[in-house]
């Protein structure tokens, strides 16, 4: 019981946080420059990069698990 007060009390005052006027003026000046898109682009660049790379990884992993089943 104490555990789901707990996460209530935590989900409404996110909420509260979420509630406050968002003014920030490097956003605004990035988007009215156009630049916010090069940011998402770096950052979309980065993450499938990212899962490119876990991918590749655990395709190998896999190989390595199969090869060592296989000699045991």
């Amino acid at each position: 019981m104490k555990k789901i007060a707990f996460t209530l009390l935590m989900l409404l005052t996110t909420l509260n946080i979420f509630a406050q006027e968002n003014n920030v003026e490097m956003a605004d000046a990035m988007r009215s420059d156009g630049k916010i898109y090069v940011v998402v682009a770096v950052i979309l660049i980065i993450l499938f990069g990212l899962l490119f790379y876990l991918f590749a990884l655990d395709r190998r992993l896999k190989m390595l698990e199969k090869k060592s089943s296989a000699k045991n």
